[in-house]
């Protein structure tokens, strides 16, 4: 089968597409024929490895990946795809079903083929778990393969946010992969009044999806006078800052919580797909894709993620 293979750790130059064996389910997996994936930060920040092993973080990383290259070589935490074959002591799946999956820290998503547990393995510290359920039905792959990655990890800081219906809730970051999600579940799910930050241009693409308010973090130097939210969310993280930024940090409630992808390690869950599952089946959220390459250009879509302007999420086609 083909597959990109990633032995050492660097730029995007260093995934090459290659010829591999296929994989064979065992007796509690099931083998999934991947139509395609997606591109993530996650995936960018595996290939580069660009914390030294003293830090904290990167030494958890590298006893989890891997030091001197990553031990899975097929990066890719995204899928979506059919099953093609099952183990004989899998009973949820069938072959022909169509799924989507985040297969976590166990990669292999940048191939034609992985095989996947039917249900949650026990994990060791740092290890992020994979989920796999039905794709939804309104949705082809390559939109499906869209919205994994969002919904994993928005997902979890959503929970600890502890949002109640009708409450103030602030999204920095709003039109990227976890910002685009974050709004839509936020919104239709939740039931908050929302707000998203993002750049001039994204303006009225954030307001599409949900956001009820919208700020242009290169216009503004202070949240609106008087705003207060009972949750603020950073979806970009450290990587990214603005006066506007730090004013949005500090217009909380007296009990808001602010909370950013920095904090923790996310855990998905396989409820967060079944939910998102029924918002999309529902008509209430919708995949966002900036760009979409075959498996054969993925060097070039690396490059492209690691700009760090994209639109929601960058697809892989693969079959």
């Amino acid at each position: 089968m083909k597959a990109v293979v990633c032995t050492k750790y660097g730029p995007p130059e260093v995934l090459q597409l290659k010829e591999v064996e296929k994989p064979t389910p065992k007796h509690h997996e099931v083998c999934i024929k991947i139509r395609a994936t997606a591109v993530t930060a996650s995936d960018c920040i595996v290939r580069g490895f660009k914390l030294p092993i003293w830090h904290p973080i990167g030494l958890l990383m590298g006893l989890v990946v891997g030091f001197r290259g990553p031990r899975n070589s097929i990066l890719g935490m995204v899928l979506a795809g059919e099953i093609e074959a099952v183990g004989r002591d899998v009973t949820q799946f069938k072959s022909g079903d169509q799924v989507f999956a985040f297969t976590g820290t166990h990669f292999g998503c940048y191939a034609e083929y992985t095989c996947l547990p039917e249900g949650r393995m026990m994990v060791f510290p740092g290890t992020v778990p994979s989920v796999i359920t039905a794709k939804p039905s309104t949705m082809t792959y390559e939109e499906a393969a869209a919205v994994v990655y969002g919904v994993a990890m928005a997902s979890h800081f959503l929970r600890g946010g502890h949002i109640q219906r009708g409450q103030k809730v602030l999204i920095y970051g709003a039109s990227g992969a976890i910002g685009t999600t974050a709004v839509q579940i936020a919104k239709h799910h939740y039931g908050a009044e929302v707000t998203g930050v993002c750049s001039t241009a994204n303006l009225e693409f954030v307001t599409s999806l949900g956001a009820d308010h919208v700020l242009d973090y290169t216009r503004q130097d202070s949240v609106v006078e008087g705003a207060r939210y009972d949750f603020v969310m950073d979806a970009v993280g450290k990587k990214k800052s603005s006066k506007l930024k730090l004013a949005c940090k500090n217009a909380l409630t007296a009990n808001g919580k602010y909370m950013s992808v920095d904090s923790g390690n996310p855990t998905p869950r396989l409820e967060d797909l079944v939910l998102l599952r029924e918002l999309i089946e529902a008509g209430k959220f919708r995949a966002v894709i900036d760009r979409c390459y075959p498996l054969e250009q993925i060097v070039e879509a690396h490059r492209y993620v690691d700009q760090g302007h994209k639109k929601g999420n960058v697809v892989i086609t693969v079959a």
